[in-house]
């Protein structure tokens, strides 16, 4: 008989088990608002995946974040990182990377902060 000390362990344990105990992805640079969509490769490959790899196949046949992948399997992000990362590494995924250009307009930033204080 399980109780409830029981279920914490198997939930710690669970994270552990999907990224075969890393804790850091095979591209450490991929960002929690990095765009994510599935491969040709991914979705051919969809059936023979499993768990959370399969799901996340799915979930991506449309662009989605890093973070909304979590979000929506209700994981851990740094977990979403690592399991985004070793599909993307095996072409099943495809990343896409924000724009690092950031604005250089003095006057667009103030006005997105006053926008932004505005909601408040």
């Amino acid at each position: 008989m399980t109780g409830p000390a029981d279920e914490k362990d198997v939930t710690l344990l669970r994270p552990y088990l999907m990224t075969s105990g890393r804790s850091a992805p095979v591209d450490h640079t991929i960002e929690i608002e990095a765009q994510v969509v599935t491969s040709a490769l991914g979705a051919a490959s969809h059936p023979q995946l499993n768990f959370e790899r399969r799901d996340i196949v799915s979930l991506c046949r449309t662009n989605m974040s890093v973070a909304e992948i979590a979000a929506m399997l209700k994981i851990h992000i740094g977990v979403a990182r690592v399991l985004v990362a070793d599909l993307a590494a095996l072409g099943y995924l495809v990343v896409r990377r924000p724009d690092t250009d950031l604005p250089k307009d003095l006057r667009m930033i103030e006005r997105v902060i006053r926008g932004l204080e505005a909601i408040r």
